[in-house]
């Protein structure tokens, strides 16, 4: 009989990862993009930050996880460089506005 995997007990060391990854497949299922230019996008995005030395074991997985959301957003014109800067200030904005424990929530304007 063969051993199962543990499961971690925290999938995410970060919960930016978990809020990344969590986005990244709800805009999968939207029919935003395939899985497959999704694995290449980050494939190319993983590449470039090894090549260039910022792969270090951290959040390095992370962030070219969301460099390439960001990118992959841009190639389909669903958002540009200003419209995620501007989601990015409201979130933050939002974010620190929320008392701590509490769910974080960004007004319809933004």
């Amino acid at each position: 009989m063969s051993q199962a995997t543990p499961h971690p007990a925290q999938p995410f060391e970060q919960p930016w990862h978990a809020a990344a990854f969590a986005l990244t497949v709800h805009l999968h299922e939207r029919g935003l993009f395939s899985w497959t230019e999704w694995a290449d996008t980050l494939a190319r995005a993983l590449a470039a930050d090894d090549r260039a030395g910022r792969l270090d074991g951290g959040d390095d997985y992370y962030t070219a996880w969301l460099a390439a959301l960001q990118s992959l957003l841009e190639q389909n014109g669903i958002a540009g460089d200003d419209e995620i800067s501007e989601m990015m200030a409201a979130w933050t904005e939002a974010y620190l506005a929320t008392p701590h424990g509490s769910p974080v929530t960004l007004s319809p304007e933004g």
